[in-house]
C-alpha cells in the first residue's frame, strides 16, 4: 500500500474515488462545499433527500458523478462541527475504510483534512489517516491466504499548498508508526510453533540488518547462567525450546546520551506451567510475546523516523509449559538481584523474565525504563479493553506516556503502586512472593516488578486487555506501538 500527497485542486483532480466530509445538521466541509460546486449542486440534493445526516462514522458512496475527473464520492461523517475529537475522527476514517474497500476501487483519494478537530493540526491529521488506512487494510497471511485482499494500493491525501508540508510530515511519521505496528501484529499473530523464542531472536537480527543505526546481540542461557538470572530461568525449564535474551541497541543520539529502555515481554506460548491454564481460549496464549513485538515495532518506527535518541530493546523471551523440571508451586529462585522468589503460581511467570530483565536494564544506565507486557488478566477485569494500565515510580515519565497516549489516541490509565498493596507479596520463605492473593492481580504484579527497579525511573504498561482482539476479530492490535511511537517523539523534539 502507497501513500502520497496530493496538491492539485479538486477541480482539477482526476480520481477513482474521492473521499470528503460532512457534519451532522448535513454540514459540508470546505472540500465537500467546493466539490459540491464542481458537481452543480449534487451533493447537497442528496443530502437534501435525507441520504446522509452526517453522524459520525456515517459514509455514503455516490457512483454517478457529472463531472469527468472524478468516479465516485464517499461523503464521510463527522458528527456535531466544532465538537470533533481526535477518538472521533479515527472512527469515521476506519468507516470510511471500509466504504473504500467495498468500492473496489484502486486508487482513492482522502480530502479530511479539513475537517476541524479539537487539538489537533494538518500533521496530525495525515498521521491518522495513514495509521487507520494501514491497520484497517491489514489482513493475516502468513499461513492462510487471504479471503478478500484489498483492492485498494494507493492512497492519494489531499493537501493544498499552504499545508503541505505540515501533511507531508504526517504522511512519513504514519508510515513509520504502520509500518512497526505491522511488524508487531505480524510477528504475534504468528502460531506458538513458528514463532518460537529463537524465530523472535531472528526477527530481530533481520530487523537490525535493515537499519543503519540499529544493532542486535542475543543471549543464550548459558549467558544467562553465568549472569545469575535464576527467576527468567525458571520458565523455561519446562520448554524444549531455549530461552532468549534479544537486546537491540538503536544508536541515534549523542554518544554519551543516556538511553531510554524498552522491555518487551517475550511469552510466545504460555501454558501456565504446573499451574495450567483453563483449555477453553488457550490459543489466545500465542499473544504472550505482544511486548516483545512491541519492542520490536517500536524500534523499527524509531529507525524509519531516524529519530535523534539512544533506544535499547530487551526481549526476554520463552515458552511456560508444564514438564517434569519445570517450576512447581513452593519452589524458591534466586533473582539476578539476589532476592529470592517464592512461587506461588507457576502462571505468574512473565514477571519473573521481567525482573532479571529489569536488573540487566541497569548496566545500560538508562535514562528511563519502560516495560510492556501481556502481564495479567486482572488488569483486563480492572479497567476493560480500551486502555492500557500504567504504573510507575516517576509521576512525570507517568505523566509524559499519558500525555503520548492522548495526542496517539493509543489510551492508557494510571493505577496505584501503594506500599500497602507490597505486603501483600510478603512470603514465609523468600524475600517476596511472586503472587500477592486474589485482590488487585494488576497492581501486585506491578509492585513486583518495582522491587527491581527502584535504581531508576520506571514506568510499567500492561497490555492484557489491548494486545489483540479476542472472538470473530480475533488478531493483535499491534498497540502500545503507537503510544512509545509518540512518546519516542516527544522526547525527540525536546
Amino acid at each position: 500500500m502507497d501513500y502520497s500527497i496530493e496538491s492539485l485542486s479538486l477541480d482539477k483532480l482526476q480520481s477513482a474515488c474521492l473521499l470528503v466530509g460532512i457534519y451532522e445538521n448535513q454540514l459540508f466541509s470546505p472540500s465537500a462545499t467546493l466539490l459540491d460546486a464542481v458537481c452543480n449542486g449534487l451533493l447537497g440534493k442528496l443530502v437534501a433527500r435525507g441520504d446522509i445526516k452526517g453522524k459520525n462514522a456515517e459514509t455514503l458512496l455516490i457512483n454517478n458523478i457529472p463531472h469527468a475527473g472524478i468516479e465516485r464520492i464517499i461523503l464521510v461523517g463527522f458528527g456535531e462541527s466544532g465538537k470533533v475529537g481526535r477518538k472521533q475522527y479515527r472512527k469515521a476514517l476506519a468507516a470510511a475504510v471500509k466504504a473504500v474497500k467495498d468500492s473496489k476501487v484502486v486508487t482513492a483519494t482522502c480530502a479530511l483534512l479539513d475537517i476541524a478537530v479539537e487539538n489537533a493540526d494538518d500533521q496530525w491529521l495525515a498521521r491518522q489517516i495513514v495509521e487507520v488506512f494501514s491497520d484497517s487494510l491489514y489482513q493475516y497471511s502468513a499461513t492462510k491466504q487471504c479471503d478478500n485482499p484489498p483492492d485498494l494500493q494507493h492512497l492519494y491525501i489531499f493537501a493544498d499548498q499552504p499545508h503541505k508540508q505540515l501533511a507531508e510530515t504526517g504522511l512519513q511519521q504514519g508510515l513509520a508508526i504502520a509500518r512497526g505496528v505491522e511488524l508487531s501484529k505480524q510477528l504475534a499473530d504468528l502460531p506458538g510453533n513458528i514463532c518460537t523464542p529463537t524465530y523472535l531472536a531472528e526477527q530481530a537480527f533481520i530487523l537490525a540488518g535493515q537499519h543503519e543505526k540499529l544493532s542486535c546481540e542475543v543471549l543464550e542461557e548459558s549467558d544467562m547462567q553465568a549472569l545469575g538470572m535464576g527467576a527468567f530461568l525458571s520458565v523455561s525449564r519446562g520448554s524444549r525450546q531455549p530461552a532468549k535474551l534479544i537486546s537491540l541497541s538503536y544508536r541515534g543520539g549523542e554518544g554519551n546520551a543516556r538511553p531510554i529502555v524498552l522491555i518487551g515481554k517475550g511469552l510466545t506460548f504460555d501454558a501456565g506451567g504446573i499451574s495450567l491454564k483453563p483449555g477453553l481460549g488457550m490459543d489466545e496464549m500465542k499473544y504472550d510475546m505482544c511486548g516483545g513485538s512491541g519492542v520490536l515495532g517500536v524500534l523499527r518506527a524509531a529507525s524509519l523516523l531516524n529519530l535523534k535518541l539512544n533506544i535499547v530493546g530487551l526481549i526476554p523471551s520463552s515458552e511456560n509449559l508444564p514438564d517434569g523440571d519445570a517450576n512447581k508451586p513452593g519452589d524458591i529462585l534466586t533473582s539476578m538481584s539476589g532476592k529470592t522468589v517464592e512461587v506461588l503460581n507457576t502462571d505468574a511467570e512473565g514477571r519473573l523474565l521481567l525482573c532479571d530483565t529489569l536488573t540487566y536494564a541497569r548496566r545500560f544506565n538508562p535514562e528511563v525504563v519502560i516495560d510492556l507486557a501481556t502481564l495479567t488478566g486482572a488488569c483486563i477485569v480492572a479497567l476493560g479493553r480500551f486502555p492500557s494500565g500504567l504504573f510507575g515510580n516517576d509521576d512525570t515519565l507517568c505523566a509524559e506516556l499519558t500525555a503520548a497516549g492522548e495526542t496517539a489516541c493509543d489510551s492508557v490509565w494510571r493505577m496505584p503502586v501503594w506500599e500497602e498493596y507490597q505486603e501483600l507479596l510478603k512470603s514465609n520463605f523468600a524475600d517476596l512472593a511472586n503472587i500477592g492473593g486474589p485482590d488487585g492481580g494488576s497492581i501486585t504484579a506491578a509492585c513486583f516488578l518495582s522491587r527491581f527497579a527502584e535504581d531508576f525511573r520506571w514506568a510499567h504498561l500492561d497490555i492484557a486487555g489491548t494486545a489483540w482482539r479476542t472472538g470473530a476479530n480475533k488478531g493483535a492490535t499491534g498497540r502500545p506501538v503507537p503510544l512509545l511511537s509518540q512518546f519516542l517523539l516527544d522526547r525527540a523534539q525536546v
